[in-house]
């Protein structure tokens, strides 16, 4: 469904990640690891269209999109959740989502949106609406401005929010950051409905490996803005090349 060729971005002299090619088929999640620095949300952010490649492409679908912004890419069916919540904070839990939904009625841009009448008019978005705030727990948290949000539910939020776009893929970049122990639950077994899904790509960043392990069908490690590895969990996180690279360990000590 998703594939990156020789995906690359030079800042300078310095090159953040270095022809990477990874192919992501439909129904697998993949878990996108890595040291601090090894261009994993630079990875991602050219993947989404919020950085542009300095050499490379991103297919979706056989379709070339990489000439294409971050808007154009959504709509296109990638779906994005970044490592710092991106909320309209002034307004409701409720209307949050609503946003979100009204965005992908069939044949309407944004600019073509009636906010409040549309709103109003149509049952059916706002049933949605509800039952993305049920499965997120946040119903008691429906009339409240998004800004005055605990962390943890903004998250929530930022994920309901892209379960109501209804992507082709999902990008979600360390959901459970900064989570408390309750919360983290909530996401993860959201995480695992989507991944029930054969129709839909998940992609991962995520330093937590308890998370990766129970998660991931396949490790992709960058090291250096360079692909190092890639394949099922256990072959991965057994490789001595990452153990020492990345989990911090020597060959010779057992991976944590």
């Amino acid at each position: 469904m998703l594939e990156t060729q020789s995906l690359t971005i030079r800042f300078g002299g310095h090159v953040a990640v270095n022809d990477v090619s990874c192919a992501y088929a439909p129904g697998s999640l993949t878990a996108i690891v890595g040291p601090n620095g090894a261009g994993k949300t630079t990875y991602f952010n050219l993947i989404s269209g919020q950085l542009r490649a300095s050499a490379g492409t991103v297919r979706l679908n056989g379709r070339d999109l990489t000439s294409l912004g971050a808007p154009a890419r959504m709509h296109a069916g990638l779906g994005r959740a970044f490592q710092l919540t991106q909320l309209f904070p002034r307004l409701s839990v409720h209307e949050n989502l609503r946003l979100a939904l009204q965005s992908r009625q069939q044949g309407m841009s944004w600019r073509q949106i009636r906010f409040w009448r549309t709103w109003n008019d149509d049952r059916r978005l706002m049933e949605r609406a509800d039952a993305l705030l049920e499965r997120t727990r946040l119903t008691a948290r429906r009339d409240q401005a998004a800004a005055d949000l605990p962390h943890g539910d903004q998250r929530k939020l930022e994920i309901a929010m892209l379960i109501g776009l209804e992507p082709q893929v999902f990008m979600f970049d360390e959901p459970t950051a900064g989570m408390s122990v309750d919360d983290v639950p909530v996401v993860l077994d959201l995480i695992r409905e989507l991944k029930t899904d054969s129709s839909k790509t998940i992609l991962l960043v995520e330093h937590k490996m308890d998370v990766v392990r129970e998660l991931a069908d396949r490790i992709v490690v960058l090291h250096n803005g360079q692909l190092m590895a890639d394949g099922d969990p256990a072959t991965v996180i057994a490789s001595p090349i990452v153990q020492q690279a990345y989990l911090g360990v020597s060959p010779s000590e057992p991976a944590p």
